[in-house]
């Protein structure tokens, strides 16, 4: 199943909602930063959850970053999306021993921890990003994206996010949803949701039996007429470059440069995304600093 992102809002104009599957790409993510089960759940959750939410910005060039800081054994969980889906991101400790909360089933809740946040960075390009916070409810991470739209934009949404593991460690199958009510959606319209959810139940065994992106929609939303607005793939992409690694090196500043060179006499910058390595020799940082003179 390709990775994907679907948009679509009911015939009425009274709910809007998005949905992924991703297995691809939390496996790159798996496989880049070498996770065990539970932080590939939480990082998986959190990428998917960052993909959606990227994708309903407006600009081309706008990016939105979801971070967790749960005070867990993972430490902060970020992930960063472009506006159209496409993700990276990593966690601070990927290598937290297995965590269950009954045998077969990851506590992500425990491992995230909610004595904390949850952080919403929306970059538009204009002067200054947009910035919500709001305190962890339950660190399992949808209901706290749920709980992130209708504290901070006072939009109730529904939330479902799964990535399931096999007995190898690799990702077998990963994906979510956002459902939103649009201003003038009645309680009705809740409560039909609402079944919707309970009918389906968890994204994980929706996926294992073999739901895309559009069929967790269409099954969640059956109780409406659906229009699928948008279809395109997402995949784990990273930015990096020698070039940004370059200009990073600059914003320490001539005398924080000088001491590395002074002390190191090389450097060697590791991309925390994609974990590739860039190596400066201590010519290219003299060079570098000359140039900053």
């Amino acid at each position: 199943m390709q990775d994907q992102l679907v948009r679509a809002m009911t015939a009425d104009g009274q709910i809007k909602a998005v949905a992924v599957t991703g297995r691809d790409l939390v496996e790159r993510a798996r496989t880049i930063h070498t996770l065990l089960p539970v932080a590939t759940a939480a990082l998986g959750r959190t990428l998917l959850a960052s993909s959606m939410m990227g994708d309903m910005l407006k600009s081309d060039q706008a990016s939105l970053t979801l971070q967790l800081k749960g005070g867990g054994p993972l430490g902060t969980v970020l992930a960063v999306s472009d506006s159209q889906g496409n993700v990276r991101g990593y966690v601070q400790n990927p290598h937290v021993a297995l965590m269950e909360k009954e045998r077969g089933k990851l506590d992500v809740g425990s491992a995230v921890g909610t004595d904390g946040s949850l952080t919403v960075i929306k970059d538009l390009g204009m002067k200054e990003p947009y910035v919500g916070t709001i305190g962890l409810f339950s660190g399992e991470i949808a209901d706290d994206i749920a709980m992130y739209f209708v504290e901070s934009e006072q939009i109730p949404t529904a939330c479902a996010l799964g990535v399931l593991i096999g007995t190898d460690q690799s990702v077998t199958a990963a994906g979510g949803y956002l459902i939103q009510l649009l201003p003038g959606a009645d309680e009705s319209m809740i409560s039909k949701v609402e079944a919707g959810i309970h009918r389906v139940g968890s994204v994980s065994p929706a996926l294992e039996r073999g739901l895309d992106a559009e069929g967790l929609l269409r099954e969640v939303l059956s109780d409406f007429e659906l229009e699928i607005l948008e279809t395109h793939p997402i995949s784990y992409r990273c930015y990096c470059s020698e070039e940004r690694v370059t200009r990073a090196l600059i914003s320490m500043g001539k005398e924080e440069l000088a001491s590395m060179i002074a002390e190191q006499g090389e450097a060697e910058l590791t991309c925390q995304f994609c974990d590739k390595v860039y190596h400066y020799t201590k010519e290219q940082l003299e060079a570098l600093l000359h140039s900053m003179s």
